[in-house]
């Protein structure tokens, strides 16, 4: 695991110059393995760095299982952000309570208000934000930096795991006794909102259970695309 032992140190001088160099900053964390993992780091290694979640109203109750986990396991809160129930509320009345099935771009609306809005709402104020994407995630992910210039919330994005595998992820996971939500026992690599999201088929894509029903190009919820584009501006690191 030589390999990965250089992977991992890189990863944590990321964070350790994030805290120092970035601060404020917050990590956006979806509850899944690959955040779990970053939680841990930044947690056992008294970083500065917030955390924070979506609390989009559609989560599995195993994803909002993880919130009380982690504060039993690190003895640490997650700020959750949640969607302005006013545009909910409009969403479902105008369109109906599962519209997202219908078009994509039905689909982009709902994660807008869901996902997109309070996002914005929980990096305002911040020099950075720190993400667990990874490359090997998705077609769409196959340019990320470790370091990016998010010009549309005009800061520094960070994504510490980009060159991590999904057998780094589970290798740190066990080794270190990381708590994981146990939808990744039952079939789930990806994990969204509860009607978003199905188990895979043995073979398939890690991010084939994400709106299944539509073409991998389209798989973003738009947290990380700006004017239908992801934000790759440039790798700074």
């Amino acid at each position: 695991m030589s390999d990965f032992s250089a992977r991992l140190a890189q990863t944590q001088a990321i964070l350790e110059r994030i805290s120092s160099e970035f601060a404020p900053a917050v990590f956006a964390s979806s509850l899944a393995a690959e955040d779990m993992v970053l939680t841990d780091l930044i947690l056992k290694g008294k970083l500065n760095i917030g955390i924070f979640s979506l609390e989009t109203g559609r989560l599995h109750a195993e994803t909002l299982g993880m919130i009380a986990k982690v504060k039993e396991t690190y003895g640490a809160d997650i700020v959750l952000f949640k969607p302005d129930a006013a545009a909910v509320e409009n969403y479902v009345s105008t369109n109906g309570l599962n519209a997202f099935y219908d078009s994509v771009d039905m689909r982009k609306e709902c994660c807008r208000i869901r996902k997109v809005e309070p996002l914005n709402r929980a990096l305002s104020g911040n020099k950075a934000w720190v993400t667990g994407q990874r490359k090997a995630q998705s077609a769409t992910r196959t340019e990320l930096a470790y370091q990016e210039d998010d010009t549309a919330h005009a800061m520094q994005k960070f994504n510490p795991l980009a060159d991590w595998s999904e057998e780094d992820v589970w290798h740190y996971i066990r080794t270190n006794n990381v708590p994981y939500n146990p939808l990744h026992d039952k079939g789930y690599p990806s994990i969204g909102c509860e009607p978003c999201t199905r188990a895979i088929q043995p073979g398939e894509d890690v991010r084939a259970g994400r709106w299944w029903w539509e073409n991998p190009e389209s798989k973003e919820c738009g947290l990380h695309v700006v004017d239908g584009k992801l934000v790759r501006i440039k790798q700074v690191v």
